[in-house]
């Protein structure tokens, strides 16, 4: 009888501590790290439209130094036409680039869809658009880019940039 009882016992404490950590709510975990949308927030606005401008001004500049700087040292540039590490190879791909498609005019802070701080790190995301000087005149290119953003010292760099260029229209002749 007394075993049977212990084991009622038994059963009971347990079912009634599983019920009471069930209903216990979710605490965050603090590695977890929570994302703030700054495009609320003027000055982050202000100081990432700045670094979007410094950009825009080297690419219309055809200057691959000036672009390249704007990253970290170990920055990480994913573009169509592969992936670049490092300053000098992503300045090295800007400088090839240049001398095969100048631009004339680019502009990445056309629209500014995302601007997010998570940690010690900014993620944005947008839309960007060019003229190139091609071959038999100007041609007209856009897409997308997504950035992550590190501070070195007290200067936002990027740490990654991805470019996605929207295909143009291909049109059939009969």
């Amino acid at each position: 009888m007394r075993i049977r009882s212990l084991l009622s016992l038994t059963a009971l404490v347990i079912s009634f501590a599983a019920t009471v950590i069930a209903q216990q709510k979710d605490t965050a975990d603090p590695q977890i790290v929570q994302q703030r949308d700054l495009l609320g927030d003027a000055k982050a606005v202000d100081a990432f439209g700045a670094l979007g401008l410094k950009l825009d001004e080297a690419y219309n500049k055809n200057d691959a130094a000036a672009v390249a700087a704007l990253f970290t040292e170990d920055g990480v540039l994913l573009a169509p036409d592969g992936m670049f590490s490092g300053r000098q190879d992503i300045e090295k791909r800007y400088a090839d680039t240049f001398q095969r498609s100048p631009i004339s005019d680019f502009n990445s802070r056309r629209e500014r869809r995302y601007l997010n701080a998570i940690d010690n790190a900014v993620w944005s995301a947008g839309q960007w658009a060019a003229t190139l000087r091609g071959q038999n005149g100007p041609e007209f290119a856009w897409g997308y880019w997504s950035a992550i953003y590190l501070r070195e010292g007290d200067v936002w760099k990027i740490r990654m940039l991805s470019l996605i260029e929207h295909p143009a229209p291909r049109f059939e002749t009969k």
